[in-house]
């Protein structure tokens, strides 16, 4: 199943068979792409579709000569995972540990559970 990403000002998506939606929501403050939230609808789940919108966001901040600040606790996840790619993270980020991005990611999770409670 091939997936296509689509941007608006504030959301990168992908519309699904289902006539639903996956989106990543951003704001550019300055010159920092700030990823904000992720949802994929649970079918769709472990698709890759999360990840694929993160990285069509990584192309275009370089193509714009930004800086990502992942806020959502998805987007924190895969820069935990891609180490390659943290090249386009603000300085604070790119310098973090291993243990670090663990904290980092179970703390903004913890925040998102509690948000929805």
């Amino acid at each position: 199943m091939e997936f296509k990403v689509e941007k608006t000002p504030t959301v990168f998506f992908v519309r699904l068979q289902s006539k639903e939606k996956a989106f990543l929501t951003y704001r550019i403050v300055g010159k920092v792409m700030e990823l904000i939230g992720t949802y994929t609808p649970p079918e769709f789940r472990g698709k890759g579709i999360a990840a694929l919108m993160v990285k069509e966001a990584i192309k275009y901040a370089r193509e714009k000569g930004l800086r990502m600040k992942p806020v959502c606790s998805y987007a924190i996840y895969f820069f935990k995972k891609h180490k390659e790619e943290r090249d386009v993270l603000i300085n604070e980020y790119r310098k973090l540990s291993d243990w670090e991005w663990d904290e980092l990611f179970s703390k903004r999770l913890t925040e998102e559970k509690l948000k929805k409670s």
